[in-house]
């Protein structure tokens, strides 16, 4: 079955522990209910540096990201639909990007 990356990107620090619990639950909820088809579960990812022929720069880029996680899905509309579920999504926080992973 195809494997599709999701990266995300925004999402927002929560401001107190009872919020932080409850972002926790809302996302271990989500990718609990993806069951089997979740095969990377991921993890958030720290300030990313953009390296081009221009040289490195320390701002994370457009869009930076800030997590992933691996699914199989059928297809790509499959997928997104598992992606709308994303607690960054369903609170209007952050986006994801569904790519299909090529084999090589």
């Amino acid at each position: 079955m195809p494997q599709f990356i999701f990266a995300y990107h925004g999402g927002k620090t929560p401001e107190s522990a009872e919020e932080g619990a409850a972002v926790m639950e809302a996302w271990k909820s989500w990718m609990g209910s993806m069951g089997t088809a979740l095969v990377v579960p991921g993890n958030p990812v720290g300030l990313s540096k953009t390296v081009s022929t221009a040289g490195i720069a320390d701002d994370g880029g457009a869009n930076p990201l800030s997590g992933y996680s691996v699914v199989e899905a059928t297809d790509q509309a499959t997928a997104c639909d598992m992606a709308k579920g994303c607690p960054m999504v369903v609170s209007g926080h952050g986006s994801v990007e569904v790519a299909e992973l090529v084999s090589m």
